[in-house]
């Protein structure tokens, strides 16, 4: 992708869908799409290319032969640095010339395998809870069902998610239920409980675990944000406010207690 695409911003949005903006870097591009016909095109073009390469993409083991040769090579090539992965064409070519010698099939399989074998630069999913957070409190965007009342809460999100999540109302312990609304994290849908403690925004992020095991209760910070995650009955939850450390400890205390 890019300028010539149309937008001056298709370079970020690439550098969004690979997980290499801050927070608040992530939330502007969000904004941007809304009134972008042309990057929310390209989001579009570029999660159907992805999920194409996940589904029909096929992985072949480097046979032997390749192997003994790819070791004979390596400690030619001179300084012994990792390839960045998404390497400039000028370090690309000083990985190049050094197995020339090979013939051209093999000197891509080495700079191909050289490239694959780096690893893959990780979304931080706290990241992004801090930016379905921060996007949430912007006027309009925090509830898309405004109840206190889980019984109306819990059916709003059928056939909306994949799944049943769990709807706790907390008033009487302090943490009263405002309502809901569908988000999105890490390619597929979330709900999202929304509680209030006093003046202060609870978001509860919820979404189905690839495993059952139960995860006890895990804190941490972002950019003045508190977050808890953990796992029960086969779900992550992330709470994100910003509560201070202890008062959102106790929300997820009495958020787990509740049945």
């Amino acid at each position: 992708m890019s300028m010539r695409d149309g937008c001056d911003k298709i370079l970020l949005l690439q550098a969004e869908f690979d997980g290499e903006l801050d927070a608040a870097q992530s939330l502007s591009m969000t904004h941007h799409r809304e009134s972008c016909a042309v990057c929310r095109d390209a989001w579009q073009r570029l999660q159907s290319t992805r999920q194409v390469l996940r589904e029909k993409a096929s992985y072949h083991k480097a046979s032997a032969g390749l192997m003994a040769r790819l070791d004979a090579a390596l400690p030619e090539l001179a300084p012994p640095l990792p390839i960045p992965r998404r390497a400039p064409v000028h370090a690309l070519r000083r990985w190049w010339q050094p197995v020339a010698g090979f013939g051209f099939g093999t000197a891509a399989a080495v700079v191909l395998t050289l490239m694959f074998m780096t690893p893959v630069q990780t979304v931080d999913l706290a990241d992004l809870v801090v930016a379905s957070h921060v996007r949430s409190m912007q006027a309009g965007h925090l509830l898309d069902v405004a109840s206190n009342d889980q019984h109306n809460v819990k059916p709003w999100f059928d056939g909306r998610v994949d799944f049943a999540p769990p709807v706790k109302n907390l008033a009487d312990r302090g943490f009263p239920l405002i309502g809901g609304r569908l988000d999105y994290l890490q390619d597929r849908n979330v709900a999202a409980l929304v509680y209030r403690a006093g003046p202060h925004v609870i978001n509860v992020l919820i979404w189905p675990s690839a495993e059952a095991a139960a995860v006890p209760p895990q804190p941490t910070e972002r950019g003045g944000y508190n977050i808890i995650r953990w796992q029960e009955r086969g779900m992550n939850i992330w709470a994100v406010s910003d509560l201070n450390a202890t008062e959102l400890k106790d929300f997820v205390a009495t958020w787990q207690a509740h049945d």
